[in-house]
């Protein structure tokens, strides 16, 4: 439970966030309440967490967070138009509120494999 705040973190958290928010639209069109009530309740839980550990940065994380969070945003954007080239070849119907959960899963993904790949520098 010691684990040491990182500006990557941080991007990590609020990719999180974005993703159980684009999952919402999803849950409010099937007419699920209740998972719906559980995704928001997780979602204030990550929201704090984030909160939290952003404040214990450093300068420099905190330096390198509007880098990264660019990053996050390029690849939430790529997991949309992969998403949607995805589902426009392999299904009858697709919805914005599938392109939207599923692309920022797969952006999310995206920018955890970027992190992971390659590090970044200071």
């Amino acid at each position: 439970m010691g684990a040491t705040p990182t500006a990557e973190r941080v991007s990590l958290l609020l990719g999180l966030g974005v993703l159980m928010l684009a999952t919402l639209p999803r849950y409010l069109a099937a007419g699920l309440e209740t998972r719906q009530s559980l995704m928001l309740m997780a979602l204030a839980v990550v929201a704090i967490a984030t909160l939290l550990q952003w404040r214990m940065l450093g300068e420099e994380a905190r330096a390198r967070l509007p880098g990264l969070v660019r990053r996050l945003g390029l690849c939430l954007g790529l997991g949309a138009v992969g998403m949607t080239a995805w589902h426009a070849l392999t299904s009858d119907f697709f919805g914005w509120e599938l392109i939207a959960s599923h692309g920022a899963t797969l952006g999310l993904l995206l920018h955890a494999l970027w992190l992971w790949w390659r590090p970044v520098r200071a």
